[in-house]
């Protein structure tokens, strides 16, 4: 075989709690999220980026992880792979530490790996300063080493690979939550500088706590009686709840009917069951600070099937101004796994940055 131009890695249970409620899938939590009755995210998310890969570049030489780490993924794919030795039984951080360890011994340009902000801290420590692009597949994805979507990896992976001189490489973040819940530095690893396809890392708080005070206090007056609010995650939107007098869930998706606190950090399952029962609803959502996502980071439990309960009429987008001028490129992103619904949401969008105040901006997928 060739010298490998490529590493694959997938973390197969990656993004398996979002849809559940649940904020990762490390230690307990895939547990938990099984007993909940999660599918797993990652293989088709794999399979996107994949499929995309293989029609940028038909011919590649790749070392992939063993089983539904990696080469299962390729079945079909007319690449020169050479496989890994594939784990016994569920994958763990130590067996996807040693495939990266294995594809930077082989030689490889460029580490693929499928998963979220865990997995990126992982494959950091492994692939020292051999570059690395994540397919977004978990639930946070706070960091600034994965593509906006399965096709965008694809896209930055495939223009780094055929022109090897042209695009240097950078230094991105890679961050996650700590045991607090808080979002902090874990370390830094190389990635692709290309231009498109790549997120930026999760900005800090760009401030302006009055503005979403009185944000927060304006849609809270114009609830309208028997009508669900869904309230996103993120402090702009908690500035809704306090208005309401109610506790916010900082990471999750709170239910409001009437002033009254239906669910708090609900599940997919848990708001389509709410919205079968209170049919006229709206859609309260935040920004991630610096990425621009309005959907598909921290909050995947909103599915293609609880967007269109709520009807994408229903939608309202909250940003402060200090957000707003902090996003590293003036678009919203969405990454979700429904072509037809991702068609319907892009386009021009007006969101809410004050009292009686509001911009416009593009939403993109």
């Amino acid at each position: 075989m060739t010298q490998a131009a490529l590493g694959l890695v997938v973390n197969p249970v990656a993004g398996m709690g979002g849809a559940v409620g649940l904020h990762g899938t490390d230690d307990d939590s895939l547990a938990l999220a099984r007993e909940r009755g999660a599918v797993p995210v990652a293989p088709a998310r794999a399979a996107r980026a994949v499929a995309r890969l293989h029609e940028l570049a038909p011919r590649l030489s790749v070392v992939a992880a063993g089983g539904q780490m990696g080469a299962d993924h390729l079945a079909g794919v007319g690449w020169e792979v050479r496989t890994l030795p594939a784990p016994v039984g569920d994958s763990d951080a130590d067996d996807t530490r040693s495939a990266v360890a294995a594809m930077v011994a082989a030689g490889v340009r460029l580490v693929l790996f499928v998963g979220g902000d865990g997995t990126a801290r992982v494959v950091a420590d492994a692939a020292g300063e051999v570059p690395v692009l994540g397919v977004p597949a978990g639930v946070k994805m706070h960091s600034g080493v994965f593509g906006t979507t399965p096709e965008g990896a694809a896209v930055a992976a495939a223009r780094y690979l055929a022109e090897p001189g042209r695009f240097p490489t950078r230094n991105a973040e890679v961050v996650d939550r700590d045991a607090a819940g808080d979002v902090r530095l874990f370390g830094t690893v190389r990635v692709p500088a290309v231009p498109a396809g790549v997120q930026h890392p999760k900005g800090a708080s760009a401030g302006g706590a009055d503005d979403a005070a009185a944000l927060g206090r304006e849609v809270a007056a114009e609830s309208r009686p028997g009508c669900l609010y869904l309230l996103g995650p993120g402090t702009t939107v908690a500035a809704v709840n306090a208005a309401l007098g109610l506790p916010a869930s900082a990471l999750g998706v709170d239910a409001v009917l009437d002033g009254c606190l239906l669910a708090r950090d609900a599940s997919e399952a848990e708001l389509l069951v709410l919205l079968a029962q209170h049919p006229r609803a709206r859609l309260v959502l935040g920004v991630v600070g610096g990425q621009g996502f309005l959907l598909g980071r921290g909050n995947q439990q909103l599915s293609p099937a609880v967007l269109r309960a709520v009807g994408l009429e229903h939608l309202d987008v909250l940003a402060v101004p200090a957000k707003v001028a902090a996003l590293a490129e003036p678009v919203l992103h969405i990454d979700i796994d429904d072509a037809d619904l991702a068609a319907h949401l892009v386009g021009y969008r007006r969101v809410r940055t004050g009292r009686a105040r509001s911009t416009v901006l593009r939403v993109v997928a």
